[in-house]
């Protein structure tokens, strides 16, 4: 989808307090102009929020994003503001409560109730590197304030790492069979074609060893075991547990990856890395050490990681938690 503007002039006369903000999937739709309380009901997009210096503007949020490890641990504050779900219900009282300006939403559920209740529900989805910084974009003109100007230096940031790692790769003429399994708990789970994952394997100089499309498909031992990567990444899980998980796997131990332990959790901060997540600018960096260490030699991970929370975030992590983030310990 294509977002040809995010904001639109102030309508006239009386609805001057308003602006409107094209989202996403294309909707219009209308704002305060100066949005003070935010309901964020997507949990990569609470990341967004706090990137952008917004975080004090949250009045809801998702159980998920309370019990983010890392998350917590920049931004305590997170754990006092109500989220408004029971299981994976989400609660339209609740969230009315809460008194959003806005509500940021992704699930169709959740934005069909939301908008029934007469709130401003904007759509933050994206599915590739292109949509998430659409998708920051969007999210910084509806928080206002100096988040633009945050967005346009994470967009240059983003732009810049993957160039580097294309300059770096250039040339490279290998290019690693690898499998992304969503999570240690369910080994029929992969990330297919045409995925923000699949995209970020071909951009470190990987190919994606699942010819099918979409995310978080099931596959087969069967088909696994017929694929057979030189690599495998597992997210929400540290590698200890990843290589765990696959060794105790009958079928699965027999990959040439497992067998050689080329087996690697993904790392983890205020949300995983691999996933429609703001830290996808130090994915692209790690997936392309972790594929080509000769030519990636000169980039520092834990610096890297080091530089982007203080940058973005105001926290200085120390070494230890720097390799916890990179081991995907959560």
């Amino acid at each position: 989808m294509i977002l040809t503007s995010l904001i639109f002039p102030a309508v006239p006369a009386r609805a001057n307090s308003h602006r409107i903000v094209t989202d996403m999937s294309g909707k219009r739709v209308q704002i305060p102009a100066k949005t003070r309380r935010v309901a964020d009901l997507w949990h990569a997009n609470n990341q967004v929020v706090l990137l952008l210096g917004g975080q004090k503007k949250i009045v809801a949020t998702t159980p998920l994003v309370k019990k983010q490890h890392w998350f917590v641990t920049v931004d305590p504050g997170i754990k006092r503001v109500t989220a408004p779900f029971a299981g994976n219900q989400m609660q339209v009282e609740e969230l009315i409560k809460a008194k959003p300006d806005v509500v940021i939403a992704v699930d169709p559920g959740q934005v069909k109730t939301a908008r029934q209740a007469k709130l401003p529900v904007v759509n933050a989805m994206y599915s590739n590197f292109a949509g998430l910084k659409k998708s920051v974009t969007l999210t910084a003109a509806v928080l206002g304030g100096s988040a633009p100007q945050i967005a346009k230096e994470y967009n240059r940031q983003l732009d810049g790492n993957i160039a580097l790692v294309r300059h770096r790769l250039n040339g490279v003429a290998h290019h690693p069979s690898v499998v992304h399994f969503v999570n240690a708990q369910d080994l029929t789970k992969v990330d297919g074609r045409q995925t923000i994952v699949d995209e970020w394997i071909k951009t470190a100089g990987g190919k994606n060893a699942i010819n099918k499309r979409g995310n978080q498909i099931t596959i087969t031992a069967e088909e696994l075991l017929k694929a057979n990567p030189r690599v495998i990444i597992v997210g929400s899980c540290s590698t200890t547990q990843a290589r765990r998980a696959l060794q105790k796997d009958h079928q699965l131990r027999n990959l040439t990856a497992v067998k050689k332990d080329r087996v690697y959790g993904n790392p983890q901060g205020t949300f995983p890395w691999d996933r429609y997540s703001a830290e996808e600018a130090l994915q692209v960096l790690w997936a392309a050490k972790l594929l080509h260490p000769k030519q990636m030699k000169n980039v520092n991970m834990e610096k890297q990681t080091q530089k982007f929370y203080q940058k973005y975030y105001h926290y200085q992590l120390s070494n230890h938690q720097t390799k916890e983030i990179l081991n995907g310990t959560n």
